[in-house]
């Protein structure tokens, strides 16, 4: 189940004696962060930690290694900190002659290519036709340059395997967190200052670092460089983001207090804010007749795109939408805030082929004509926060949208496959017109999206596990059983007695709806992703087996070359567990160890220090 995740700020109290003056707490950001780092510091102290969540009997054997804590991670290298969370921050400015431009890039050592540059350059300021006097925050996805090696640490990998799968990095993408502010200046020749202040992470925590610049970015414009280098030298103090644990992150006088979801939480309190969701309701308030329409369409894979006037309402609108099938993950590409500039312009926009799976989130009137022909067009105006019920608004054809001031609504020619759920729309214009708080619409419709996914998710999650061997399948001396084939109509038949049903009031062809969803993106992700975790819990169980056989009997009765034989496929199996993160008890890997050892020892001196020298590294 979903799990809630809290930020609260309090005033930081320095320690007596502690700098506070700014031009004395900088800390040297022409420090190195080695390209390649040392085994040691790679490996930290997860490296034999638990299991990713998700598969029911791989939870059961599972034992999770303790995270390191913030006292533990002293030994890590400079910059190590700040890259769990943050790959750089960059500033953004506009140059009389060159346009945009990335002025200052912290800390320096951080490598962008030029094509990630340039795409952070145009997607750092909102299109011309926005508007947008003042401040204003949104935010933007790009993808990584090919090629490029992924930095992180191991121990970073493992707490990414403690996440939800909706909270997962997606190491070909980084997202980017903006504060933009635009205001007259007459000093200027252009008559206005324009500056933006970007974070580049690969963590979709889309809340917490909307916070953070909220709090750092407005003193930034006011005390520049010195300010910005104490920022990041506050965030390489920070803990790193253990799923689960509830963490104090200074900023600036400053502690945001965050706990991020794990995998194995219980479900906690909805009503709590969250650093990684938008406010549901006020994004979908334009378009809420057609919630349920939208999850389809979401859940499908199903192109679409999001006209807006400003990327404060594209970015959140598109996010929204990419929640609203959690905690499924939505497994195909989505650009909250997408120009005419992305590098990925022309692959998204040909006419010479159909659409891409992917959500676009665009502000340019060029798109009402460039993206035409899509299929799924929603059009919103502002989002403001709803004082009164909204009117009851027909889905428009296609043929009607001509402009990006055309009215607002939900353009397609898309019949949903589930009848209307008139319910959840009454209770939400109950909720407008008693003046119930957004938040409280917030958990209301993330709770009826959540109830509908795990209501259309829970007959596939049952057929997929009666995919796994029995057990007794599982022979020490022989190799892990495979799963079984998934198999379309197999599962069809399990729907009659055991389908949403069971679960879901709603009435519909949801036999339509699942025979078009195992042909989409989603599906692939979702099911690639249970037969990993079944496959490493086969994996695990035939450690177990083998463990609990006498290894040492067996190999007395047994030739030299068939002992060693086994000694080097044991080998294998620990450093397999080791490098895919089995789900294997920590007891299970020591006494696996103490088998090979008793084996070796059983051998004659010159095979034993072969083999104590073999399979170590």
């Amino acid at each position: 189940m979903e799990t809630r995740l809290v930020i609260t700020l309090r005033p930081h109290r320095p320690a007596a004696g502690a700098v506070t003056d700014l031009s004395k707490r900088k800390r040297k950001l022409s420090d190195p962060l080695p390209a390649e780092r040392p085994a040691k510091h790679r490996r930290g102290g997860l490296a034999g930690a638990g299991a990713p969540g998700g598969a029911e009997a791989a939870a059961e054997d599972a034992e999770p290694a303790e995270p390191e804590s913030p006292d533990q991670c002293l030994s890590l290298l400079p910059w190590d900190r700040f890259s769990a969370w943050l790959h750089c921050v960059c500033v953004v400015g506009f140059d009389l002659e060159l346009g945009q431009a990335v002025e200052v890039i912290y800390p320096p050592h951080s490598k962008l290519t030029d094509k990630e540059k340039t795409n952070i350059c145009y997607l750092s300021f909102p299109d011309s036709n926005s508007g947008c006097l003042g401040d204003t925050q949104f935010c933007f996805r790009f993808r990584r340059s090919p090629g490029r090696k992924v930095s992180l640490c191991c121990f970073l990998d493992q707490l990414d395997r403690d996440l939800p799968v909706y909270l997962k990095k997606d190491s070909a993408y980084y997202y980017g967190y903006v504060y933009f502010r635009q205001v007259r200046d007459k000093s200027l020749k252009r008559g206005y200052f324009q500056k933006s202040l970007v974070l580049i992470s690969k963590l979709p925590y889309v809340h917490l670092f909307r916070t953070m610049l909220k709090q750092i970015a407005p003193e930034y414009f006011e005390k520049s460089e010195a300010f910005l280098e104490a920022v990041c030298s506050d965030i390489d103090h920070w803990p790193p983001p253990v799923p689960g644990k509830v963490l104090q992150l200074p900023i600036m006088g400053l502690i945001m207090k965050v706990r991020t979801p794990a995998l194995a939480d219980a479900q906690i309190s909805m009503a709590l804010p969250t650093v990684h969701e938008v406010d549901l309701f006020r994004c979908f308030c334009p378009v809420f007749f057609h919630i349920q329409m939208l999850w389809e369409l979401v859940l499908l894979g199903e192109p679409l795109v999001v006209m807006a006037p400003s990327p404060a309402e594209s970015s959140e609108t598109v996010l929204a939408l990419v929640s609203c099938i959690s905690p499924l993950k939505y497994c195909s590409d989505f650009r909250p805030y997408f120009t005419i500039h992305d590098s990925e312009f022309k692959e998204y926009t040909t006419r010479t082929q159909a659409p891409p799976s992917v959500i676009l989130g665009v502000t340019n009137p060029f798109f009402a004509k460039t993206l035409q022909h899509w299929p799924h067009i929603i059009r919103i105006g502002d989002i403001k926060l709803p004082g009164e019920v909204p009117k009851q608004v027909k889905v428009k054809k296609l043929k009607n949208l001509k402009t990006l001031d055309s009215k607002p609504g939900v353009y397609t020619s898309y019949k949903p496959y589930l009848n209307k759920d008139e319910e959840i729309v009454k209770q939400l214009q109950k909720g407008v017109q008693q003046k119930r708080p957004t938040e409280a619409q917030s958990v209301i419709l993330r709770r009826y999206f959540l109830e509908l996914t795990e209501s259309f998710i829970i007959p596939l999650e049952r057929y997929v596990a009666s995919l796994m061997p029995l057990q007794k399948c599982i022979s020490p001396w022989k190799s892990p059983p495979q799963l079984r084939q998934f198999c379309q109509d197999d599962f069809m038949k399990t729907l009659e007695k055991a389908g949403p049903q069971l679960t879901s009031g709603l009435k519909g062809d949801w036999i339509g709806l699942y025979r078009h969803f195992l042909k989409s993106p989603n599906f692939d992700g979702w099911f690639r992703s249970r037969q990993k975790e079944m496959t490493q819990k086969l994996e695990a169980l035939h450690l177990e087996a083998l463990c609990n056989e006498n290894l040492v009997f067996w190999s007395q009765k047994h030739t030299e070359v068939e002992t060693v034989d086994l000694v080097l496929k044991l080998k294998n199996k620990l450093l397999q567990a080791d490098r895919e993160h089995l789900p294997v008890k920590t007891d299970t890997l020591k006494k696996l160890q103490t088998h090979i050892n008793d084996i070796i020892l059983a051998l004659p001196d010159d095979l034993q220090d072969i083999l104590l020298k073999t399979g170590t590294t």
